[in-house]
């Protein structure tokens, strides 16, 4: 019993101690993390293929775990995104993906939660990279209104930026965006790098685009949001993965009743409306099963899944009606596509 109470005494005033010195030590282990991290290139250990990264797989809805719609796609040398809602491109970053190379950002469609989190790839690709031109802004019509009114916000930004750091740092004309409205057809041809927009049926949003995306043989299609269309199994035939969006009208259907209880009738209206627009889980294993592809990717999850437990609820019937991997990705996902193979590689940041 002495020796317990001596080991016991020893332990309290070990971790009194260690308390007592929390400031120095703090400072000495957050100098280690901090040296380790910073500026480290997360996909520096993929070789040549084509990478997906989702920085974001949520919506409007508000969700802790996920960001609003963003997609980082990497092929050879060329770095995109497709779409960016608020926080994708901030936990993009966070996960170690460089944008100082961004090359071009692709947007499927002008909702907020698409478009609303744009400025951080404007500033991290102008600072890290010292860009000298503006950063490309592809879509459908209506988004060089989009570039415009980012240019019009961030004008001022612009000017302290480069007065505070430099030329050298955040030259003139990197902080801004160059708007281009494109319709369906190839929006990109560089570096072996093609991808094709598609329209969807998003109405009374239109118009609305997926993206098939090809590089060296590998091919991945994204749905960007959408109610059922025969349009994505056509472009998605021979892909290697779609990514398409996802909406449980079952779980749904559980917040409009707590909502109309609640008594807001309103926004328990807009979770009846949402169900007009967007694809159901077995709506999408239908579409990846049609189209023969080897994986199917959930994104854009509506409504939030909680954690692992509420999956199968979420997906109902859809891996009875797709016999490949069925995956609901996380904020992190990855998934890597080797260039001259049929593998696919999946990790997590």
């Amino acid at each position: 019993m002495r020796r317990f109470l001596l080991l016991l005494l020893i332990l309290v005033v070990a971790l009194g101690g260690l308390w007592w010195q929390r400031a120095p030590l703090g400072e000495a282990l957050y100098g280690r993390m901090a040296e380790s991290r910073a500026g480290r290139n997360a996909l520096a250990g993929y070789g040549d293929g084509l990478t997906l990264i989702f920085c974001g797989t949520g919506s409007p809805v508000p969700d802790p775990n996920r960001a609003e719609a963003c997609l980082a796609v990497k092929a050879g040398d060329t770095l995109l995104l497709i779409d960016g809602g608020d926080g994708g491109v901030r936990k993009l970053a966070g996960l170690g993906v460089a944008l100082d190379g961004l090359d071009g950002v692709l947007l499927t469609h002008l909702h907020s939660d698409h478009i609303e989190g744009l400025a951080p790839a404007l500033l991290l690709r102008w600072a890290g990279g010292a860009a000298t031109n503006p950063l490309l802004l592809i879509g459908p019509p209506g988004t060089s209104d989009v570039a415009a009114g980012y240019n019009l916000m961030l004008k001022a930004d612009a000017t302290y930026r480069t007065a505070h750091h430099g030329e050298a740092i955040v030259p003139t004309g990197g902080g801004q965006f160059a708007g281009r409205d494109l319709g369906p057809g190839v929006v990109w041809n560089a570096g072996g790098l093609v991808i094709t927009a598609f329209a969807v049926n998003h109405a009374p949003v239109a118009p609305a685009y997926g993206y098939r995306i090809s590089y060296k043989g590998r091919t991945v299609v994204v749905s960007g949001d959408t109610a059922a269309t025969p349009a994505i199994a056509q472009a998605a035939r021979g892909a290697d993965v779609l990514v398409h969006e996802a909406l449980q009208p079952r779980l749904v259907a559980a917040i409009t009743r707590g909502l109309a209880n609640a008594n807001q009738p309103r926004t328990a209206q807009i979770t009846r409306d949402i169900l007009t627009y967007h694809a159901t889980p077995e709506q999408a294993a239908t579409v990846a099963a049609q189209a023969g592809v080897q994986m199917l990717m959930l994104t854009h999850i509506v409504p939030q899944v909680p954690n692992r437990f509420f999956e199968a609820a979420f997906l109902g019937d859809a891996p009875a009606r797709f016999s490949g991997p069925i995956r609901m990705a996380r904020d992190g996902s990855v998934l890597h596509l080797p260039a001259g193979s049929t593998a696919i590689a999946e990790d997590t940041l």
